[in-house]
């Protein structure tokens, strides 16, 4: 298409005023108060299933919480979020309650626990019959362990939880703890000195290191101190009936402490000083070992260097993804890369797994090669066999094979085979059991795995029930989802599948646990639908076709009083997402049948605003090449919008002129794209969005070139280079703190004025203290005003804001020309 010139968008901008300031702090504004109730609406429960398959656990949770919640002092360090006064993680409170049910009796019966504190690290013990957690109140974190059989919990250590990490994990006994804890001598923390001892210096070794951005590094030898020092962990063994912790081994910089399944030894991985300023905690030079329960250091098994020098897409040479074997006492098992941990290099197997018992000081056991790159092992209750995955990055097919950990030289056995992004073929995932050393494994009963999964359709997802055999991999469907609900299993009741759990919503009714088996169906859960206002809005998953032939759809949602034949102004929210073939790409995803939730930040409540929406509209970008799928990018954006546009039209709902495009984060990219490339809408809004490529110069999404390989496909890639072709107004939301990789709040802070200064009409709103996604409650709320303003300005009225012809505003050529 070709665009106009940007003065009927800059002249619109000066008739329509409401954005008047240029640059201003404005106070948080409401949206309509149906709205407001909605948001506040009471949150439903999570829920969780016992080990033991005898209780549901519900976490009960508050609303939003409040900005000042998110403005608690924050410490940026090694791309983690922390909180210097708790020594944890960084965040509001969202668990607040705990109750328990018994899945037989359906009796609910309340935990007692203090009041105004936060929940958080929950961890079943293996029995099922107990859960840890962590309780956060003011500034301490305590362990505490409820006893579900009772209903009852009591504080197991009443403060100096560090929670930097994973904070706690059962042995395999049910009745001790591992917990880390803060060191009792760790000394004051480190102050940031008025004047610095001297500059920052990084240097270059003239190696590859293609870092991606990024965000939340260390910036400084005080950074890498402070972490130090909240990092540093004691690790303590302590009786969940007792208590009394006792000290194991020596404080280090923990990460990951895992008992072995027998339970006489400790797996440490620890991060080793110098720090790097370049990548974050998880790219750390560190050492992985393992200990007796005395805190002797038994052997070390790996030990990387900062890995710093990791090819895009590629892994860690050396020792990686080390763990317990699952079904032996002591034995570790990992892999290592055969090709350097390059994806370019041409090979014809790629990656080695390897195995070695206790005590560790013989020969490893190499267990299996592969292929592809190795995605690591689930293991099975069927002797020491485990599910090993690989997975070939190019042209996407995953392969899953049945290892036997314990017979040497045994061919793994081929269990599954497909594009990874072949919803309709997805086989689902085996339910799990607890093995007689109280691990997660995958169950097999009388030679039989249980899969349960989405059940992807060309009508909708229909989640299953599937019967599969270990021997040969044939399957047989025990149940499967039908009727205008949509109902998914969450775990077994009987072994053999006979009794089941499953979550069971509707359109109107949101979700709730329900049992299946011996001839009863009965809920365990009753939920209520927090808002039976919203019951009359339409919901239809529907289907269509793009001018090139690809297969589209979207759910479509229209308001409680729409009458056939209306036409509405249209949003549309999308999210683009790359594939290997058209088939893949136009499969149906999501069910018509889900419960209407609408929370937080959701579009879906422009539709309580007589707005239609196309929600989640497919976008692919489907090329053979993943190396340069995204030269066409752009191109295919705009056959896919067209395409639901065209397609709002030929249903009646739309006029294929009241329309907005709208996405965050990836879909405010494609949103600044569609505008700049297009005139198929009125306006944009694009939330936490990148627009820059050339700040991402490492790669992006799934683009694997870097920008000196690729410089034009970057400039083509970055809506700022064609800031001067958007003529439609654009909302930019952002967060002030996003630290999600690649969309710094500069992006949209720059993206605003390359439009503003090509004359173009752009809102900026960034939001205190808030980071990629929206938490807090005035934020979110705002960001619902904001939009349903925007809207109403620039796609409810009938005639196109933008096209006005603003008489007496200007005055015309002709009255000053010289006669």
């Amino acid at each position: 298409m070709i665009k106009p010139g940007l003065a009927a968008v800059a002249s619109a901008a000066l008739f329509l005023s409401a954005y008047s300031p240029a640059s201003a702090q404005e106070a948080y504004r409401l949206p309509p108060q149906e709205i407001v109730d909605i948001v506040d609406a009471p949150a439903a429960p999570w829920t969780t299933f016992s080990p033991d398959r005898r209780h549901l656990l519900l976490i009960h949770r508050e609303s939003l919480p409040p900005v000042a919640e998110l403005a608690r002092p924050m410490e940026r360090l090694a791309g983690l979020r922390l909180d210097v006064a708790t020594n944890g993680r960084h965040g509001p409170r969202t668990a607040i309650g705990l109750s328990v049910i018994d899945v037989e009796t359906g009796e609910e019966r309340p935990i007692d626990l203090p009041d105004d504190i936060g929940l958080s690290g929950f961890d079943w013990s293996p029995d099922g019959r107990s859960v840890a957690f962590v309780v956060t109140s003011g500034d301490e974190l305590s362990l505490w362990v409820a006893d579900v059989e009772r209903a009852r919990a009591r504080e197991v250590i009443s403060g100096g939880i560090n929670a930097v990490f994973d904070p706690v994990s059962w042995m395999p006994d049910s009745e001790t703890l591992l917990v880390n804890t803060v060191p009792a001598n760790r000394g004051p923390m480190p102050q940031r000195p008025l004047v610095p001892a001297g500059p920052v210096i990084q240097e270059a070794g003239g190696y590859e290191a293609p870092v991606r951005t990024y965000q939340d590094l260390l910036t400084d030898s005080h950074d890498a101190g402070l972490f130090a020092w909240m990092a540093t962990s004691q690790l303590v063994l302590v009786n969940a009936s007792r208590g009394g912790p006792r000290p194991v081994g020596d404080p280090d910089l923990i990460y990951s402490a895992d008992p072995a399944p027998g339970g006489e030894m400790i797996l440490i991985r620890a991060m080793q000083q110098p720090f790097s300023y370049d990548v974050n905690w998880a790219g750390f030079a560190d050492r992985t070992y393992v200990i007796d329960l005395d805190g002797n250091e038994i052997a070390e098994i790996a030990r990387q260097p900062i890995a710093d020098n990791v090819p895009i897409g590629g892994v860690i040479t050396g020792r990686r993804s080390v763990g317990w074997q699952a079904s032996h006492p002591a034995r570790v098992v990992w892999a290592e890369a055969l090709d350097g941990g390059d994806p370019r290099l041409e090979t014809d197997e790629r990656d080695s797994l390897w195995a070695l018992s206790a005590p560790f000081n013989g020969e490893p056991v190499e267990v299996a090669r592969f292929e592809d790159r190795y995605y690591g092992t689930q293991f099975t209750s069927e002797g020491e066999t485990g599910l090993a995955v690989e997975y070939d990055r190019d042209t996407r097919i995953i392969r899953r094979w049945v290892v036997d950990f314990a017979a040497d030289g045994a061919e793994p056995r081929l269990a599954e085979e497909r594009n990874l992004q072949d919803a309709y073929a997805d086989p689902g995932s085996p339910e799990t059991v607890r093995n007689e050393y109280g691990q997660s494994v995958a169950a097999v009963e009388d030679g039989y795995l249980y899969y349960t999964g989405n059940g992807a359709t060309p009508d909708g997802n229909r989640p299953f029930l599937r019967r599969v055999s270990f021997d040969t991999f044939e399957t047989e469907e025990l149940w499967r989802n039908s009727g205008e609900n949509f109902e998914r299993v969450i775990g077994l009741v009987d072994s053999d599948g006979s009794v089941f759990l499953t979550s069971y919503e509707d359109p109107e009714t949101p979700p709730n646990v329900r049992l299946h088996g011996q001839g009863e169906l009965r809920f365990i859960t009753n939920f209520p639908n927090p808002h039976p206002q919203l019951n009359e809005i339409s919901r239809e998953l529907i289907t269509y076709e793009r001018a090139d032939g690809v297969p589209l759809s979207a759910t479509l949602y229209l308001p409680a009083d729409y009458e056939e034949g209306d036409t509405l102004p249209l949003l549309i929210w999308a999210y683009p997402l790359e594939y290997n073939n058209a088939a893949t790409a136009g499969q149906v995803r999501g069910s018509p049948y889900e419960f209407t939730r609408i929370a937080g930040t959701s579009p879906r409540f422009l539709v309580t605003q007589g707005y239609a929406l196309l929600e989640n509209a497919t976008m692919p970008v489907v090329g053979d090449d993943p190396e340069t799928v995204n030269d066409t990018f752009i191109e295919q954006l705009v056959l896919s919008a067209e395409a639901a546009v065209a397609e709002s039209v030929r249903r009646g709902f739309g006029d294929g002129e009241r329309v907005a495009i709208a996405g965050h984060s990836y879909g405010a990219f494609m949103t600044a794209h569609l505008l700049a490339a297009s005139d198929i809408f009125r306006t944009g809004i694009a939330r936490s969005g990148a627009y820059n490529r050339t700040l991402t110069p490492f790669g992006f999404q799934s683009e694997r070139r870097t920008f000196w390989e690729a410089p034009e496909t970057y400039f083509e890639l970055s809506p700022f280079m064609h800031a001067d072709e958007i003529n439609e107004p654009i909302l930019l939301i952002h967060g002030q703190l996003d630290n999600n990789s690649g969309t710094y709040p500069i992006q949209s802070e720059r993206m605003f004025a390359a439009v503003k200064g090509n004359a173009g009409t752009a809102r900026l709103v960034m939001l205190p203290y808030e980071s990629h996604g929206y938490g807090g409650r005035e934020s979110v709320l705002h960001v619902l005003a904001e939009t349903i303003d925007w809207m109403n300005t620039w796609v409810l009225p009938e005639e196109d804001p933008t096209k006005r012809d603003l008489a007496g505003s200007e005055a015309d050529p002709d009255d000053s020309a010289d006669d």
